[in-house]
């Protein structure tokens, strides 16, 4: 997702970030959406890691059905 933004982008949104918000808003703003992408991405992983979980599960039922049968 961000490798598609070059470095001007970057720069461009800055600007208007500090246009927008000034410049004492910017530090409480990066922080936040700082802080809310780290709870996404924990949460990304965590729904994985879940999946994950449930298809180790899945598998090793299947392979304890085969062997009983």
């Amino acid at each position: 997702m961000m490798g598609n933004i070059g470095v001007g982008g970057l720069i461009l949104i800055l600007v208007v970030a500090l246009i927008v918000f000034g410049p004492s808003k910017l530090p409480e703003i990066g922080k936040a959406f700082g802080s809310s992408l780290r709870e996404f991405r924990n949460a990304a992983k965590d729904i994985v890691s879940e999946d994950n979980n449930n298809h180790v599960k899945s598998t090793n039922e299947i392979k304890t059905t085969i062997k009983n049968d």
